[in-house]
Formats: C-alpha cells, structure tokens, sequence
C-alpha cells in the first residue's frame, strides 16, 4: 500500500495578523506564504491587510492589533 500526502505545500512563511474595529469586532486570520524575492515584512504586512480588507471591506479602518511573520519552520 502507497501512502500520499494529500496536504497542500506550505509556504516558506507562517503569518498572523489581527485587525480590530474598537468596539465593533476583531478579526484574526493566519496562514503561510511564500514572499516574491527581494520583499520586505513591510510589503508583507501591507500585502495580507490588504488582502483581507478586499475580502472584508468594512476592515478598512481596522487598526492592527498583531501581526507576526516567522520562517516556518522548526
């Protein structure tokens, strides 16, 4: 018997970032990411918030509350 790993690559990155309207809710996504060679954690950071918002738009205003970007691995 074969025995397949069907879980999809990761990225070289693990990020989380939180994203909080005071008073009205708070968000917390995660996930892992590759950056494009020669990115800084600013164009990473700038990335996924915008990344959310466009998925969120009401996060527009949101301040960041977390944000954590670690290579991932042990």
């Amino acid at each position: 018997m074969t025995s397949q790993n069907s879980t999809p690559p990761q990225g070289s990155h693990q990020w989380i970032l939180t994203l909080e309207l005071p008073g009205r809710c708070t968000t917390t996504q995660y996930g892992t990411w590759t950056p494009p060679a020669g990115a800084t954690r600013h164009d990473v950071f700038v990335s996924l918030r915008e990344h959310i918002v466009a998925e969120h738009p009401e996060l527009s205003r949101a301040n960041t509350v977390f944000f954590s970007l670690e290579p991932n691995r042990l």
